[in-house]
């Protein structure tokens, strides 16, 4: 197929593009920075960009990757973040729309899930988030992305463009900003993530793929895109109390381990994302969660820049 992948320079972009190219796939990169993934240097908010991209390249499908992330509210306004976001968007799906495209992919997030109480850790038991969880949006980029979703699904109700929402925890490199972040070790606090709300890149982008493949059979669904927890509901209010001892019953091997490498697990954990519709319904799921971290560290292959 020829797709049309935006955020092509970006640290997704980069890995999904040769893995579709090895596919068998035309990519056609689009990013505002220039790079080898980037066929076109321009930004989803022009319309006119979008327009003869379809047009020159007769684009078959779309993996909307590209967006103004949460890092750059720090400096961007907020109405970047509508242009790009929402806007951008919107000129991609009208052109998918007009042009017969068969699949469209679009990458969200999970933390529009996150609302202050969680995030502040006020409650007596960890949230456990679901497809179902209500979104509760606390910044522009929250919002923006929220609207983006919201105009997949109007395209896929109105023209019956075969959408896939992607809700993604975290992939990126960047330090963590959670309040329990263990600050003296980034690849500790990425580590202890893999439990409830991270995943490989390398997963992240062959999670594009099965959303590519089951787009057009699906019609339209949205998929929490997460390593398996190794915890059940059940779990939740002793995650707030002491998710140290909860860890352990999981994994007895863990502690000693990180007792060597002078490495500390959360004291609480607040919230857990649950993956499993996408084993169900998209037949994917992540291959790295927490065990295969600790297998790693063990054996002393883990790289936290991979993960």
């Amino acid at each position: 197929m020829r797709i049309l992948l935006t955020g092509s320079s970006g640290w997704l972009g980069r890995a999904l593009a040769p893995r579709l190219a090895s596919l068998g796939h035309q990519v056609i990169g689009l990013d505002p920075a220039p790079s080898p993934y980037a066929t076109i240097t321009g930004s989803v908010a022009d319309a006119a960009t979008i327009r003869a991209a379809f047009r020159d390249h007769a684009i078959e499908a779309v993996i909307h990757a590209g967006a103004l992330h949460k890092p750059d509210i720090a400096r961007r306004p907020a109405s970047d973040f509508v242009a790009v976001n929402v806007q951008g968007t919107l000129n991609l799906l009208e052109e998918a729309v007009r042009h017969g495209v068969t699949r469209f992919v679009f990458t969200f997030t999970t933390s529009l899930m996150i609302s202050r109480d969680i995030r502040d850790a006020t409650g007596d038991s960890a949230a456990w988030l679901t497809e179902e969880s209500v979104p509760q949006p606390r910044n522009i980029y929250g919002v923006t992305k929220l609207a983006a979703e919201h105009l997949c699904r109007m395209h896929h109700e109105a023209h019956g463009l075969p959408v896939i929402v992607r809700r993604t925890a975290r992939f990126f490199p960047e330090p963590d900003d959670m309040a329990h972040a263990i600050r003296q070790s980034d690849a500790n606090t990425k580590a202890n993530e893999f439990l409830f709300r991270r995943l490989t890149l390398e997963d992240a982008a062959d999670s594009h793929i099965a959303a590519l493949d089951k787009a057009p059979a699906l019609g339209f669904d949205s998929f929490i895109i997460s390593a398996p927890p190794p915890f059940t509901p059940a779990d939740c209010p002793a995650l707030m109390r002491d998710a140290p001892a909860i860890v352990a019953r999981h994994f007895p091997d863990y502690p000693a381990l990180y007792a060597r490498l002078g490495w500390t697990m959360f004291d609480r954990i607040d919230r857990v994302y649950d993956p499993t519709r996408a084993a169900r319904r998209l037949g994917f799921a992540c291959r790295t969660g927490f065990r295969q971290v600790v297998d790693s560290l063990a054996a002393g292959t883990w790289r936290w820049e991979a993960a």
